[in-house]
């Protein structure tokens, strides 16, 4: 795993010991930003199940200015701050250790989000509650754009109030599905 583009390109990712997450590949990763970007001018950005870190990071090295990451494992979040660290640039990113839940309640209040990322274990789907529970706290800014990484079994809805599904495109047992806000701030 490495940085694909950008700032920080060709610095190698640390992958998260065990088992436990299952980090997004190189080719499904350029296949992401190749759909939304490739290349930000600014912006925040939140990932709830962060695993390494890897989306967030290629994010802030193709534009974003802050990002967000979320994971309740610790080992997950020591492998996203030693893969922060290799960024040389801490102060772009903010870790938390805790669930999807706590986080939005904690950064309700905050300014919005412009990019959010949700790869979630494949047995607990819960990319739809979230979103659901992210617009509530005023967390997603207008036209701001849904990366949800799922399996072939999780069969995201298209019309989910509120967002305009833009594309889904599957790589083998991975499908990244698009969305972009309607609502939210200005």
């Amino acid at each position: 795993m490495r940085i694909i583009s950008g700032e920080f390109g060709g610095r190698p990712l640390k992958a998260v010991p065990g088992t436990a997450t299952r980090p997004t590949t190189d080719k499904v990763k350029e296949a992401i930003f190749s759909m939304i970007g490739p290349y930000f001018e600014g912006g925040r950005s939140l990932d709830l199940y962060a695993g390494s870190g890897g989306l967030s990071i290629e994010g802030v090295s193709r534009g974003i200015d802050m990002a967000v990451l979320v994971d309740r494992q610790y080992a997950a979040v020591k492998t996203i701050n030693d893969n922060i660290a290799m960024t040389k640039a801490p102060e772009r990113f903010k870790v938390f250790k805790s669930t999807a839940e706590s986080v939005i309640q904690q950064l309700t209040g905050q300014a919005p989000f412009d990019l959010l990322y949700f790869d979630p274990p494949y047995a607990k789907q819960t990319i739809v509650a979230d979103l659901m529970n992210l617009t509530a706290a005023n967390l997603i800014a207008k036209d701001a754009l849904i990366v949800a990484e799922t399996d072939q079994a999780a069969d995201l809805p298209s019309d989910l109030p509120g967002f305009t599904f833009l594309k889904a495109k599957d790589y083998g047992i991975t499908v990244v599905s698009l969305y972009q806000y309607d609502g939210g701030q200005a």
